[in-house]
């Protein structure tokens, strides 16, 4: 696959997670099975603990806005009240979360926790997070060329923030200007990608986005973002249309700063 130019008037670089810097796989292997081996366990030792306290409420909150507007939920409250036992309280959580894990929710409450509990497991050595061999070298390149590196992911920023942080290439958080997560908005919503320029201070124009996932191509296109789309292995496979629309790339290694190759 040929080299794709990073347009001249590019000041930063938007990079999606999942599929993009790191292998799918990892998620869908690796750090999603932790939470459903661990969730039972985790909740137990935690559960008098302020942020546990936090996590069970914001969950319960998400359980309420969806009844509210007649979204489909997790067939129970929440409760973690005097009313039920500790135990009981705990196997409504952990059926709540594994509910939003089987239907691909993308929830803020469910990220937290999620989060939290990686959080304890990066720490403690149990996870490293990967990333392509390409992505580290590419990005310290962009930057020395003065390019702005962001994150932009459906994980929580302290998620994002461990994966790199704990990553098999060491600490590489120095490589970021700024994480963004769903707090922003969804990301097939083109608003997203909007006040994601303003929150940089630069035109959309002047931001180059890297996803896997078309869809949220789109959304930055129509925010007015220049962007590629990854093709790694195990990502979904693309359209003949799609292919012929997109500047696609294999590998970081392939995007040359226009005037510096």
């Amino acid at each position: 696959m040929a080299s794709v130019s990073i347009p001249d008037n590019t000041t930063a670089l938007l990079l999606d997670i999942e599929g993009t810097t790191t292998p799918i796989t990892f998620v869908k292997d690796i750090l999603f099975p932790y939470i459903k081996d661990h969730l039972e366990e985790y909740l137990s030792a935690h559960w008098e603990e302020d942020e546990c306290k936090q996590d069970v409420h914001l969950l319960k909150k998400q359980v309420e806005e969806d009844l509210r507007l007649h979204r489909a939920c997790a067939q129970h409250s929440l409760d973690q009240s005097g009313h039920t036992d500790e135990e009981k309280a705990i196997r409504e959580v952990v059926d709540n979360v594994l509910w939003q894990m089987a239907s691909d929710r993308k929830s803020t409450a469910l990220k937290q926790l999620q989060g939290h509990m990686w959080r304890a497991a990066y720490a403690a050595g149990r996870i490293k997070g990967e990333v392509y061999q390409d992505v580290v070298p590419s990005i310290r390149r962009w930057r020395r060329q003065g390019l702005k590196v962001y994150i932009y992911s459906s994980g929580s920023v302290e998620a994002q923030k461990l994966l790199f942080g704990y990553s098999v290439e060491g600490d590489v958080l120095d490589l970021f200007d700024g994480h963004f997560d769903t707090n922003i908005g969804t990301k097939v919503e083109s608003k997203s990608y909007v006040r994601i320029a303003e929150r940089m201070g630069c035109p959309p124009e002047e931001i180059m986005f890297l996803t896997d996932v078309t869809r949220e191509a789109k959304a930055a296109e129509d925010a007015g973002m220049n962007v590629a789309v990854v093709v790694r292995p195990g990502n979904m496979e693309l359209t003949e249309e799609e292919r012929s629309h997109y500047n696609l790339i294999t590998t970081f290694s392939q995007l040359e700063v226009m005037g510096s190759a």
